[in-house]
């Protein structure tokens, strides 16, 4: 009889599945190449790129990225729960890794209105156009992968959900913090 279990040990059979790891490697890439062509703008005018970096509130940025790293470590576990065939414990921690992303996106709408209301929208400069692209870009990455969490809570809440599926909106949701990662010391810190 042979098992069902998924040989995570075959390359072509990572957890979540192989489209999954294609999707992310495309998106980090696409992230990368930005926050590239970020960081050349950036060495043709650095003190215009330095004086727009400060206008950002730091602050926001670390309690977003302790919010998505919060919600990630929710989002581990619940990993682990479904693995373990704990629907009840691994619809909670989906519940947790989803509050986590609301609370980013909570919070990143503060920073937005507060932005606009300063006049720092796009195309106010370089700096500001390649802030709002990015960081655009990622909410809409954080609403896709919470759209993503509810449809895996809705299963857990039901007993069906299907580990492989789990696995999958796992490594979405942790790409959202691996690029949010990438972003915030670029964007907040570095300039």
């Amino acid at each position: 009889m042979k098992s069902s279990k998924i040989d995570y040990k075959n390359i072509f059979y990572p957890p979540g599945g192989i489209l999954i790891w294609i999707l992310i490697a495309v998106e980090l890439i696409t992230f990368g190449v930005a926050l590239i062509v970020l960081a050349v703008y950036s060495r043709e005018d650095p003190e215009a790129y330095h004086s727009a970096r400060l206008q950002l509130n730091a602050t926001y940025g670390a309690v977003n990225t302790l919010f998505l790293l919060t919600s990630g470590f929710f989002m581990a576990v619940a990993v682990q729960k479904i693995h373990a065939g704990n629907y009840a414990k691994a619809a909670f921690n989906t519940k947790m890794a989803m509050l986590g992303g609301w609370l980013f996106i909570a919070l990143k709408s503060v920073e937005y209105y507060e932005k606009i209301e300063h006049g720092l929208v796009m195309g106010k400069n370089t700096f500001f156009t390649f802030y709002w692209l990015l960081t655009g870009f990622h909410v809409i990455h954080v609403l896709v992968g919470l759209g993503i969490l509810f449809f895996m809570y809705r299963g857990m809440k039901k007993s069906v959900s299907n580990v492989l599926d789990v696995e999958a909106g796992a490594s979405f949701w942790h790409m959202c913090d691996l690029i949010w990662l990438l972003l915030f010391p670029m964007l907040y810190l570095v300039f």
